[in-house]
């Protein structure tokens, strides 16, 4: 039999657990962000390009950029078939460009198929982690995955962990699993994101207290600043590796050097005789 301690510690779990629950549901009921295009699908495929935008991409700047995307590559065989320049002058302005390459070829995989259904198939598929197998799973299908990102970090931590530093994420993962309104993963999760970003916006900035927590590098002056700027140029025609590596100045010419050698290696970016392209 159960102790009456283990009772009550179990009654205030519950407590907390429907607390927490009523919270976030009602923050969504009033300021849910239900207009988001990504979140009228089902389709896992323009949720898998959604949530590929999203890493390290902020919602505003996201939206109009999936829109087009998603326009132009309605299906994983449309973006399969796309020759790789192509789909690399549609991402320009999202940077993080690998992201592009590699969701093409995760599409080239999925195309002709059935979209995987457990997260162990989808972490398979170029560039997709357990976060983004998971939200695909839960958004597109609605299945009852656990799946930590920052704004969902940021609500845990300030409920569930106020006093405490380095929280592991497998400690937030069991909260997230506890709290989980079975049946209901995929407005659960929009709503605990909605609420999250809310409690950053008023100020509640926790994810350092998270022990997988990176601060993300400055962007002006970075090598990612100089592949950018290489993309969006070669975005636009094939140009001389003089016209490239005199973008951003004379002082950044060896950063730029750099940047492009990284970007050939990569298979974003090739040499066509004189010049340089985006990879086809």
């Amino acid at each position: 039999m159960k102790s009456r301690r283990q009772n009550a510690v179990g009654s205030t779990q519950k407590n907390s657990t429907r607390k927490f629950q009523t919270l976030v549901w009602e923050y969504y009921k009033k300021h849910g962000r239900h207009e988001l295009p990504w979140r009228k699908t089902h389709d896992p495929y323009k949720i898998l390009v959604s949530e590929v935008m999203l890493q390290q991409t902020q919602v505003e700047r996201v939206k109009p950029f999936y829109e087009a995307f998603v326009r132009k590559f309605p299906t994983a065989r449309k973006l399969g078939a796309a020759p790789l320049s192509s789909v690399l002058a549609a991402w320009q302005g999202l940077g993080y460009n690998r992201r592009a390459k590699q969701l093409r070829e995760a599409a080239q995989l999925v195309g002709h198929g059935v979209f995987p259904k457990h997260a162990e198939e989808l972490e398979k598929l170029p560039g997709i982690g357990p976060y983004t197998a998971r939200a695909v799973l839960a958004f597109a299908q609605n299945q009852d995955v656990v799946l930590v990102e920052t704004n969902i970090r940021t609500a845990v931590l300030h409920h569930f962990f106020p006093k405490r530093k380095k929280v592991r994420d497998e400690e937030i993962e069991r909260v997230l699993a506890a709290v989980l309104p079975h049946g209901r993963a995929r407005e659960w999760y929009y709503a605990l994101m909605d609420y999250g970003a809310s409690l950053k916006r008023s100020g509640v900035k926790l994810n350092a207290k998270s022990k997988h927590y990176a601060k993300q590098s400055r962007f002006a002056g970075s090598l990612r600043e100089a592949r950018g700027a290489i993309l969006k140029e070669l975005a636009r025609a094939p140009r001389s590796g003089a016209r490239l590596f005199g973008l951003l100045g004379d002082d950044r010419r060896m950063q730029l050097k750099t940047a492009l050698a990284a970007l050939a290696r990569e298979g974003l970016v090739e040499k066509r005789g004189a010049v340089y392209a985006l990879a086809s």
